[in-house]
């Protein structure tokens, strides 16, 4: 697990130091970015279906389960604790976003396929369904400071985006047991799905350097929000849900996707909706750094 994380680290270093050289950031990294969000991470989705034993579709209910149980317990606390963690009130959307929302796309992909399989990218994208429609709902009314902006907050286009439309048809091909995919077409996307992990460490990396240094020191908010993020928010949920009775392996899955660093998604609305994104690019930034520790101590634990 050590060696696995110290890797993805590595390269989270060389994009920072692309970054920082000149040879990535600004225009090359929002290219790469959507052609990772559009491209390879879908095949990486897909291609997760097609490398010789299937999923077990008896984990697609278990998953969208305990998913749904995850984010309804986290907007409660989304909405309840952050008053308790700022004294700011405008800080206190940006911190319940941040404990609520990791980076399951980015990140939470790479380490489950480096931990438990290539097969379990499929696992993970069952999960991150209900993720993506909460970041767009919720996580826009915790942005926007809870209903400001006028305007429906929530697009129904993003159920049709390309990687949720990949997790739909990976869902099918498994819940039907279709095993007999060309190699023509596997193959291929699996060498494209391949492309994910290094470039979205990458992408991560190249951000990093684009960051003032104030960003990289943090305040009482940020750390506080970032144990929340990579430690409690976790920690607690697994018991939970083991609690409740969902299957080990299952709790697993999600506990390590929920352990992932803030969502990406957060800079993004905060651009979208006019909102100051030094709090959210500094959370954002810290959890990242801090995950390469957190997710293997997590792991060992459990």
């Amino acid at each position: 697990m050590i060696v696995v994380m110290s890797t993805l680290f590595v390269i989270v270093i060389v994009g920072y130091m692309a970054g920082k050289l000149g040879y990535m950031g600004g225009e090359f990294d929002r290219k790469l970015s959507s052609l990772v969000i559009n491209w390879t991470c879908p095949a990486l989705i897909l291609s997760s279906a097609m490398t010789g034993e299937l999923p077990d579709r008896r984990f697609i209910l278990p998953l969208l389960a305990i998913s749904v149980v995850t984010y309804l317990v986290l907007t409660g606390v989304a909405f309840w604790l952050p008053r308790f963690l700022t004294r700011r009130k405008d800080d206190e959307g940006v911190v319940g976003f941040a404990m609520m929302f990791g980076n399951v796309g980015f990140m939470g992909y790479p380490v489950v396929a480096s931990i438990f399989g290539h097969e379990a990218v499929f696992y993970a994208a069952v999960l991150n369904v209900v993720n993506t429609f909460a970041v767009f709902t919720v996580g826009t009314i915790l942005v926007t400071g809870k209903g400001e902006v006028e305007g429906p907050h929530f697009q129904k286009k993003v159920l049709y985006s390309t990687p949720m439309l990949s997790a739909y048809l990976t869902m099918l091909i498994v819940a039907l047991e279709i095993d007999d995919i060309p190699a023509c077409i596997s193959q291929p996307l699996t060498m494209i799905g391949d492309i994910t992990v290094p470039a979205a460490l990458l992408i991560i990396g190249s951000s990093m350097s684009q960051l003032p240094l104030r960003a990289l020191m943090g305040n009482a908010t940020v750390y506080i929000t970032t144990v929340m993020r990579l430690v409690v928010v976790p920690v607690a949920m697994y018991f939970l849900c083991l609690l409740l009775g969902f299957d080990p392996y299952v709790v697993n899955i999600n506990t390590v996707v929920i352990a992932m660093p803030v969502a990406t998604y957060g800079t993004i609305l905060c651009l979208k909706y006019n909102r100051d994104t030094s709090l959210m690019a500094e959370v954002t930034f810290i959890t990242t750094l801090l995950s390469m520790i957190t997710i293997p101590l997590l792991v060992m634990m459990f």
